[in-house]
């Protein structure tokens, strides 16, 4: 069975009495290329271990199996259980997880389904918990790797530079654990059904040690301040987060003594310039 083929995949779900979910954005791939290249993208080899997150009809997941040690694939709509029982059946390195990745123990998956593997995530994700399940994903500190397809609108946020458009405190957070690559775009042709919107993969390759040297919790109290308010000044948005503490004048002289201008915005800063904003504020 060719789970890439429109009418094998249609074929299969009516079967299965399968209806799909708008609320858990379903949108399974039906161009073979895609998962094909999705897994590459991911180098893995045997001594890795998957985790992936909304198999869908298992196109991706075959194509991991194929090239890792182990893959387990959580998997939310338990409707979907028995279509996936059907089409890899014949992989035995992969265990199909039911459950809500947002709410399982990621610590004790990987313990206990990947033990003995280096752990990597690679998965087709669902829109709706896109930005949640890669913060989840990230400050785990458990994947050498995380590969995704996510929006093609979120894949720019995740590797913008500073002073774009893109660029914000998601960015930061992202590139704060991981190197951050966007790999190639997916058309919305490429699913089933068609989503309104263009997919992007990207990989983040997670860093073993912190680029700058101050705490996370520090660092990112003064980004999302940064950030409330986009349009604000980055003085003016330090202003409204920290008044009760610092007077404007000493916000101002802290912004200056870093080097920057008094009316710079918080998106000009790099990750680099924001940890040593948060040394100097002592946050």
């Amino acid at each position: 069975m060719d789970l890439t083929n429109i009418h094998d995949v249609k074929d299969l779900l009516a079967r299965h009495g399968f209806r799909f979910s708008k609320s858990l954005g379903q949108n399974f791939l039906i161009a073979d290329w895609v998962p094909r290249q999705i897994a590459e993208a991911a180098g893995l080899d045997k001594s890795c271990g998957v985790l992936e997150i909304g198999p869908g009809v298992g196109c991706l997941t075959r194509e991991l199996a194929a090239r890792a040690g182990k893959v387990a694939a959580v998997e939310l709509d338990r409707s979907l259980l028995p279509v996936l029982a059907e089409t890899l059946a014949d992989f035995h390195n992969v265990e199909v997880v039911p459950g809500d990745v947002m709410k399982l123990d990621l610590a004790a998956l990987v313990s206990d389904r990947l033990d003995g593997l280096t752990p990597h995530v690679c998965a087709n994700l669902p829109y709706n918990i896109t930005t949640p399940a890669l913060t989840k994903l990230l400050e785990s500190g458990l994947f050498r790797s995380v590969t995704v397809m996510i929006q093609k609108e979120v894949a720019r946020r995740v590797c913008a530079a500073p002073g774009t458009a893109d660029y914000g405190a998601f960015t930061l957070l992202c590139q704060y654990y991981a190197d951050c690559k966007l790999l190639f775009d997916v058309p919305a042709g490429c699913f089933l059904p068609a989503p309104k919107v263009t997919s992007a993969v990207v990989r983040m390759d997670v860093r073993e040690t912190p680029p700058v040297d101050v705490p996370p919790e520090a660092l990112f109290k003064v980004v999302r301040a940064a950030f409330a308010q986009r349009r604000k000044t980055l003085l003016n948005a330090l202003s409204s987060a920290c008044g009760r503490d610092r007077s404007r004048d000493e916000l101002r002289q802290v912004i200056l003594d870093c080097g920057l201008p008094e009316a710079v915005r918080g998106e000009a800063l790099s990750l680099e310039q924001f940890a040593d904003l948060a040394r100097r504020l002592g946050v």
